[in-house]
């Protein structure tokens, strides 16, 4: 099973930028990042293959959030600019595959996630 560690959270200002990291124990599937607010259900945010160039991004984050891997390091990236407090949240990654219109967990068991706070 894919075990993986997020890091890179904190807190942040209305329209800063922040970069989170996923290093992942091996590479396997396509790899995504999700994220759960305060009452909220884990909502997918988006997602890039080991191999070759595809990305996928939730409609919300497009053309403010870019997904990114290094595949030496076995890390993917999350550079998120033009943050708003809507995007406050605990942010996970995980090995995903397609679920209709959009991705789901690959069946692997969570990481601890990393915090990201955008303040007004």
């Amino acid at each position: 099973q894919v075990q993986v560690a997020e890091s890179g959270g904190g807190l942040v200002e209305v329209g800063g930028s922040m970069i989170l990291s996923c290093a992942a124990s091996e590479r396997t599937f396509t790899m995504g990042w999700f994220r759960q607010a305060p009452g909220k259900e884990r909502e997918f945010v988006a997602a890039v293959a080991w191999s070759g160039g595809f990305t996928d991004y939730a409609d919300f984050v497009k053309g403010r959030f870019t997904i990114s891997k290094s595949y030496a390091l076995k890390t993917v990236y999350l550079q998120m600019n033009s943050l708003k407090p809507e995007d406050t949240a605990a942010y996970y990654c995980a090995p995903v595959i397609r679920d209709r219109e959009s991705w789901r967990n690959a069946g692997t068991n969570w990481g601890q996630g990393t915090q990201v706070t955008v303040s007004s």
